[in-house]
């Protein structure tokens, strides 16, 4: 007896030495070569630039009223909020990865043995009954060493899920929170190129009355007239293409706010729209702790890591003690009767996998690959998230001057179109000059909305491609 425990002894001293023991690989993040400065940044670069609040930026208070709507009931934003909890939970349980587990079974059975046979005869001769009772209670502990820092792994694993999915959250906010102005833009743009079409109507409408005029002095002919009619049908056909429109981006707005579609109020004009100006964009390098997106592709590297370590420590052995103590009887009046009907029982396991028809290291070179993969994703991430910033800031510098070219084409036509109709009155020029003067600038009129909604639309995916939105931060940490 002694010496069994002296070999317990020896066997759980050497479990605990090989604790200490990891196969895993710690993390750390690749080398990527950044650009010093992004394409086409014409801002003061700084290292210290910090991330813009979305109420900062946004200053219209309509707008913050529906970003605020949105973020509270989303769908997806709630979704991804529940996909925290699921994944904080899980944090938490592989926590418990060290504690031993407990079985408590308790149970009784009855066995009519045969008379015939040597338990039969021997229940007869000594308990006097043609059957033989069982009465236990055994609690069992099982404690595996985490030999190979296994538990360590899985810890790391679920907190770098965590975290991602954390990342994820911040992300889809930002994307909420751009995708929410963006629709309000469009429908003051659809309210503009709506007023700009009805002036239309109205300056078509004095056009075609004058052409009648003529036509019934028998100045022009009938195809002046016409020609007049459609212009007017020309202005008149983008009212309920405007009306259309602004149904469809209501409808929308309204679902991504998460209710049902209901009219939006909004700012009268672009031109009273407000948006934070001067973002500083730092330098590319900061992307890496700016960008939640990025963020969350770093994590799941850091995760498929710990994965892989978990499919090398698999092809090693394991082990694990197993005590356990409880009572035993034939007799249920004895059944608890200590200490005569106590069992213990101690066990030590090793557990070596020797063939698995090479399962293991075909699941371990999978993970490499796999974390191989998840790394290219984190590069690429990085690279589409630089090359996102220069965009937007392309665009913001194009967009600015074509608005200053289609200012002055805007002054150009505005003079054109009165002269061409005081001309026409002198009988100076034909109605087709009028119509064309007119047809022009409301081709222009319509172009410098859509390029006004550009500029603002390259403004806000600057905002959001440089990480923008503190506001929209998830929980705290587990």
């Amino acid at each position: 007896m002694k010496r069994f425990h002296h070999y317990i002894t020896i066997f759980a001293s050497t479990t605990l030495l090989l604790s200490a023991c990891s196969v895993g690989k710690k993390y750390t993040r690749q080398e990527i070569a950044m650009p010093e400065n992004f394409k086409n940044s014409a801002v003061v670069l700084t290292s210290d630039t910090l991330q813009l609040s979305w109420r900062k930026f946004v200053q219209d208070p309509l707008l913050t009223s529906l970003i605020e709507k949105a973020l509270s009931n989303n769908t997806d934003v709630n979704v991804a909020l529940l996909n925290m909890q699921q994944l904080e939970l899980a944090y938490k349980q592989s926590k418990k990865g060290l504690l031993p587990t407990a079985d408590l079974s308790i149970g009784a059975n009855r066995t009519w043995l045969s008379s015939n046979s040597l338990n039969g005869s021997l229940s007869d001769q000594f308990i006097g009954t043609p059957y033989m009772d069982d009465y236990s209670a055994t609690l069992r502990l099982s404690w595996e060493a985490d030999i190979w820092g296994k538990v360590k792994m899985q810890k790391e694993e679920s907190l770098a899920n965590f975290f991602g999915q954390k990342e994820n959250l911040s992300a889809l906010k930002t994307r909420v929170i751009v995708q929410v102005i963006q629709s309000y833009y469009n429908l003051i743009a659809l309210d503009e190129q709506l007023k700009i079409a009805q002036r239309n109507v109205q300056l078509s409408d004095s056009t075609l009355n004058m052409i009648r005029l003529q036509y019934n002095s028998s100045l022009v002919s009938s195809l002046a007239v016409e020609q007049a009619e459609a212009q007017k049908k020309t202005a008149e056909l983008l009212i309920p293409l405007a009306h259309q429109n602004m149904a469809v981006e209501e409808n929308a707005l309204s679902i991504l706010c998460g209710g049902f579609p209901e009219d939006i109020q909004r700012t009268a004009s672009l031109d009273d729209t407000i948006v934070g100006d001067g973002l500083a964009t730092g330098v590319p390098a900061e992307l890496l702790s700016r960008r939640p997106d990025v963020r969350a592709a770093e994590y799941a590297v850091v995760a498929a890591t710990s994965r892989m370590g978990l499919a090398k420590a698999a092809m090693y052995p394991s082990i694990s003690l197993t005590p356990s103590i409880g009572t035993n009887s034939i007799q249920f009046n004895k059944w608890f009767d200590l200490p005569g009907s106590i069992v213990k029982t101690i066990a030590g396991n090793i557990a070596q996998p020797i063939f698995q028809k090479g399962a293991l290291k075909t699941n371990y070179e999978i993970s490499v690959i796999e974390r191989e993969k998840i790394a290219l994703q984190f590069k690429q991430s990085v690279m589409v998230a630089v090359s996102e910033v220069s965009d937007a800031l392309a665009k913001i510098k194009h967009t600015e001057q074509r608005l200053q070219l289609i200012h002055a084409k805007s002054n150009a036509l505005a003079k054109a179109t009165a002269d061409a109709a005081l001309l026409y009155k002198s009988g100076m020029a034909n109605y087709l000059e009028v119509i064309t003067a007119q047809n022009n600038a409301l081709q222009n009129d319509l172009e410098r909305i859509t390029v006004k909604r550009e500029k603002l639309n390259a403004a806000i995916d600057l905002y959001r491609a440089l990480g923008g939105g503190t506001d929209a931060l998830p929980p705290n940490t587990p």
